[in-house]
């Protein structure tokens, strides 16, 4: 395999490498470019004539993302209303705001509660709400970048192929290690494995014009190798099928990556210790006794490869472990004020996991198989020179 850039050494000299909020230049694209980006929006944004749009938004969003949606709303005959809470951060949608949302047939969020909230959850699967979370749509200008101008049907092929990689009946174990001794083991029951395989991200359809989906804009944030949901979907379970220690390269919050090789060990899909000396290991033990929620994996291939904030890594085969702890994190409330997630969650981040499915490799030392398939790199052939597409890692 082809080394490519996972090391703490690359993160060092990346000019893209961002682990905490700072502003970024997104560049100006040229025409032809700036249209690809316009057209994944529309795309992506499938509102439809008579509908009615519902915003959640937030006092730090780019209001021209709101002009940009409302505009798209109107130009094809939908109604539109959108509401601001204090932040991004709530992870509960506010009793005064419940009837407005249920109202909706197409909901555009920048709220955490987006993903968490039963409430949510409910209009999704019992109305057929269609919800895009735009954590990574804060501002207009991303439209002019690479990631958002990248072939939507290619990175349908990707994610298809990632999941191809998983075994097709019967329960298997999806393994994580690394140079550093990380070792995590998630148990997969066949149930757990339809589960996932049911869900309109792990089946590569990033449009939004499906009863019940969730999608994530810019794409692709996940979709998640594991989360809670395939388990019951219940933060409570006394059981969690994860066990096993990881040693991450960095996570967000943090300005550089460790130093210090810090271990988080996770028992029945909670992390029952965190083992370091080091000052990033003291502040990280605030999510002991924290739920994994989630482990993503990226999948577009001209996302900035280090580029961390807000909630981890979109480049593939690189890793966000999200933990939910039991309380806030001092350290991330002064660090991080106006942080896009609630200051209870940390994202553990790796570049250099191998990832198996029983004896199927999903990632090699970084690397996401999928961009190899053959049916992903036909699909790139259309859109211009697949090695530049797919494996050209901005960095």
């Amino acid at each position: 395999m082809a080394r490519i850039p996972n090391s703490v050494a690359d993160i060092l000299k990346s000019q893209t490498t961002r682990g905490l909020p700072r502003p970024v230049d997104y560049g100006t694209a040229d025409v032809a470019s700036h249209i690809q980006g316009n057209d994944n929006f529309h795309r992506v944004f499938a509102i439809r004539p008579g509908e009615h749009v519902v915003m959640l938004t937030d006092p730090l969003l780019d209001p021209r993302v709101i002009q940009a949606v409302y505009g798209l709303a109107k130009a094809r005959g939908a109604t539109f209303t959108s509401y601001m809470g204090p932040s991004t951060r709530p992870m509960v949608v506010p009793d005064e705001a419940r009837a407005l949302v249920e109202r909706a047939d197409f909901v555009v969020s920048t709220w955490f509660a987006s993903v968490i909230d039963p409430f949510c959850i409910g209009l999704r699967s019992g109305k057929g709400q269609r919800w895009i979370k735009i954590t990574f749509f804060r501002n207009l200008d991303l439209l002019q970048t690479p990631q958002a101008r990248f072939p939507l049907d290619v990175l349908g092929e990707i994610i298809r192929a990632s999941s191809r990689a998983y075994p097709d009946e019967g329960a298997f174990d999806l393994r994580f290690r690394d140079s550093r001794g990380t070792d995590v083991v998630v148990n997969f029951t066949e149930a757990m494995r339809k589960s996932m395989k049911a869900d309109n991200r792990w089946r590569g359809h990033n449009v939004a014009d499906e009863p019940g989906c969730y999608i994530h804009f810019l794409p692709t944030h996940g979709p998640n190798l594991y989360e809670v949901k395939m388990v019951g979907g219940i933060h409570t379970n006394p059981y969690m099928p994860v066990n096993g220690i990881l040693y991450p390269q960095w996570a967000v919050g943090f300005e550089r990556p460790f130093e210090e090789r810090i271990g988080v060990e996770f028992k029945d899909g909670r992390v029952a210790a965190i083992h370091g000396n080091s000052e990033e290991a003291h502040i990280l033990r605030f999510i002991i006794g924290g739920d994994l929620d989630e482990l993503g994996c990226g999948h577009n291939p001209k996302a900035p490869r280090f580029d961390i904030y807000p909630a981890g890594p979109n480049s593939p085969g690189a890793l966000h472990f999200g933990v939910n702890a039991l309380a806030p994190s001092d350290y991330l409330q002064r660090v991080m004020p106006n942080w896009e997630e609630p200051h209870v969650h940390m994202d553990l981040v790796t570049f250099d996991t191998t990832v198996t499915a029983g004896n199927r490799v999903v990632i090699d030392e970084g690397f996401l198989m999928a961009l190899r398939d053959p049916a992903v790199v036909e699909a790139a052939r259309r859109y211009g020179d697949p090695a530049d597409l797919l494996e050209n890692f901005p960095v």
